[in-house]
């Protein structure tokens, strides 16, 4: 028998395992980001946020068995035009969704009907939109509902991939900066992970407590090293006080340190399986404490003798 599992490298562990006299360091080098912005109520771009909401009404639908046609595998995408930061209009909306092979819902060519088309936009496209943005929905939304016809075979054997391919879907939809590292697979032990969850607590603090509208947080360590070798923050000119002035709050409020994040985020518990789909960021629930505004408060007292 081969062996093919192990433990870490030694060279990797010296540095990274926490010890008497050394406090646990970032598992890796690298640059990883937080974004929040005022355009949804969880502090999310519109655009992902939409998407991963009807991708979680397609499950919901599918579950309840209101559309039993349904399967597990979907995707979504939204396309939204903006002035300035302003999102003004819905254009176009793309579902993809896994489906038995029914005859009430395929044509002679085996491709979805327009039932099928009709039932996706009603119940997941449209109750979405009507609960988050209102004002959007219109007649003139293009929508592409199975483009290529069909979606019978899903999942890893449809599509086989790695974990983690999808890491612009997990976070911002590219409205963010990603640092490239996956999320899941990962224990909070990497600063992939577990950085990138406080820079996302971080940025949505800055917001929720009025000091910007945008907030971008970037966290950079060395492999070895507890604290940041680095924290930036961006605001795309929204800030209400210096960006300078933010950063220093932000050190001042916030654990920064593989350890610190791990403890304040109470990252060592079983809470990683519903961050595997839907998006790890704007969401509620237990066990997402990195969507907490607990420091909101706190940051708006302390900004207020620089205003």
């Amino acid at each position: 028998m081969v062996r093919t599992i192990h433990s870490q490298s030694q060279d990797i562990s010296q540095g990274v395992t926490e010890t008497k006299g050394h406090e646990q360091g970032a598992g890796d080098q690298g640059i990883m980001f937080g974004f929040a912005c005022r355009e949804t109520k969880a502090y999310m771009p519109l655009p992902i946020h939409l998407s991963h909401r009807i991708v979680e009404k397609l499950a919901a639908v599918r579950q309840s068995g209101k559309l039993d046609w349904l399967r597990p595998d979907s995707k979504s995408q939204v396309s939204i035009e903006y002035h300035g930061q302003t999102p003004v209009k819905l254009q176009t909306i793309v579902v993809s969704t896994q489906h038995q092979e029914r005859g009430d819902i395929l044509d002679k060519k085996g491709n979805v009907n327009d039932k099928f088309r009709k039932a996706i936009i009603d119940h997941a496209i449209k109750p979405v939109i009507m609960d988050e943005c209102p004002k959007l929905w219109s007649s003139n939304i293009k929508f592409h509902i199975n483009p290529t016809g069909r979606f019978v075979i899903g999942g890893p054997h449809g599509d086989t991939g790695l974990t983690g391919r999808k890491i612009i879907v997990d976070t911002y939809g590219g409205r963010g900066a990603h640092g490239g590292g996956a999320f899941s697979g990962k224990d909070p032990s990497k600063v992939d992970r577990s950085a990138s969850y406080m820079a996302r607590h971080v940025a949505k603090n800055i917001v929720a407590a009025g000091l910007a509208d945008i907030c971008e947080v970037q966290l950079a360590y060395a492999i070895g090293v507890a604290e940041p070798v680095s924290v930036l923050v961006g605001t795309e000119g929204t800030a209400k006080i210096s960006e300078r002035t933010i950063e220093k709050l932000v050190r001042d409020h916030f654990p920064l340190t593989p350890r610190g994040i791990i403890d304040y985020l109470k990252l060592k518990r079983p809470i990683y399986r519903p961050t595997a789909a839907h998006g790890h960021f704007g969401r509620t629930g237990p066990g997402f404490t990195w969507e907490k505004t607990n420091k909101a408060a706190d940051l708006k007292a302390a900004a207020a003798k620089y205003l």
